[in-house]
């Protein structure tokens, strides 16, 4: 059976601040997909993680599908509503255009989809990130899928040693996709040139060598590119096939042992430590850190069973403590050098305003000085 996999992901509203929606928000956005899905969904997912609600649904109308999309929209209009009411903070904040268009992709909500034929087993992995942006899953995505140190099928399992085609897209181009293929081994060392530059370059979808298939796609939304100034964070979803032709569910896990330094944090202005947490975390500390859920499921005949919660293990307890002291020891220099993110990032913020009041008050020694009055 060919089925699609969509989850399109949103800020509409939180509790207190950044911290996470509200139970009520949340039942408005399962309620309305319930409602709006039937006849063309065939199954659906709706969670948090920080301050986004995330909603995965099997279909089969393919990816970009103009009903679908319109359903997740109309889902958080519904949501913002109930956001309004009870005073959230941020309410509608991701949903920067005023009516919907025939496509999410260009108005604010991440979207990750991928269509495929269902395996006789078919598991997958939905990763949602909080206050961070789409290149926090570079290095992951690197790891897991070309660097054996990680991923030992690589060495392991013909097929996936076959390798895997990087489809790398370059999000400071505002004109439209401009996207590279990128195929490792032999591509290996333009891919790390590519993906070193989180803030620009980013994987926007990997496929098999061996079958062509797709193995993972990730949401490259920049709320900036599209308002224009600063709204939030990006907060990206990645969709990723696991097991068989390609890197078993813990290979694609393993990297987040790292705790990896991202963008994001308090006002999206920082770098952190990405933190793996169990699914239905907020965020806490400094609007952050930023965070990281891991959903597994297994579809057939394009229904889910529950997700397996892959954070929410003993093991994830040692690593979280670890990112932790990361992100602290970082955050210690507060504004200084590599805490805060570079200018080019900030540029769409308020400090540009503070920027050019200094700018006249410059003065090139040497030269002749000002005239008192």
């Amino acid at each position: 059976m060919k089925v699609t996999l969509s989850v399109i992901k949103a800020d509409i509203g939180s509790i207190g601040g950044h911290i996470r929606p509200s139970a009520k928000l949340l039942e408005t956005v399962r309620s309305k997909v319930a409602e709006l899905g039937k006849g063309l969904l065939i199954d659906t997912y709706v969670g948090f993680t920080g301050d986004d609600v995330a909603i995965l649904m099997s279909h089969t109308g393919g990816t970009g599908n103009a009903k679908v999309h319109k359903l997740a929209w109309d889902a958080f209009i519904a949501g913002t509503a109930t956001a309004k009411a009870q005073g959230l903070y941020g309410a509608g904040q991701d949903l920067l255009k005023d009516s919907f268009s025939g496509n999410v992709k260009g108005m604010g909500p991440a979207v990750a989809e991928m269509e495929f034929e269902e395996r006789p087993n078919e598991p997958f992995v939905l990763f949602a990130a909080d206050k961070t942006d789409p290149g926090a899953y570079n290095l992951p995505s690197y790891l897991g899928f070309a660097d054996p140190m990680f991923s030992s099928g690589l060495i392991l399992s013909p097929k996936v040693g076959k390798g895997f085609t990087f489809r790398i897209m370059d999000v400071a181009n505002t004109e439209g996709d401009k996207v590279i293929d990128l195929s490792a081994p032999e591509d290996l060392y333009d891919i790390a040139a590519l993906l070193r530059d989180q803030e620009r370059f980013v994987v926007e979808s990997i496929r098999s060598r061996a079958t062509g298939e797709i193995a993972a796609v990730v949401s490259t939304t920049r709320l900036h590119n599209i308002a224009g100034k600063y709204t939030g964070k990006d907060d990206p979803v990645m969709l990723v096939r696991t097991q068989g032709n390609f890197p078993a569910t813990g290979e694609v896990l393993a990297p987040y042992t790292i705790g990896h330094l991202v963008a994001g944090f308090m006002r999206g202005s920082h770098h952190g430590a990405l933190m793996p947490v169990p699914r239905n975390t907020g965020t806490s500390f400094f609007d952050g850190p930023p965070i990281v859920s891991a959903l597994a499921f297994s579809v057939k005949e394009g229904r889910f069973t529950e997700p397996a919660d892959a954070f929410d293990h003993p093991y994830w307890e040692y690593v979280r403590g670890r990112v932790s002291a990361k992100s602290e020891d970082l955050r210690r220099q507060g504004f200084f050098g590599p805490a805060m993110l570079p200018y080019s990032e900030l540029e769409y913020g308020g400090i540009v305003e503070r920027m050019k009041a200094m700018e006249p008050k410059f003065r090139v020694l040497g030269g002749k000085e000002p005239v008192e009055a």
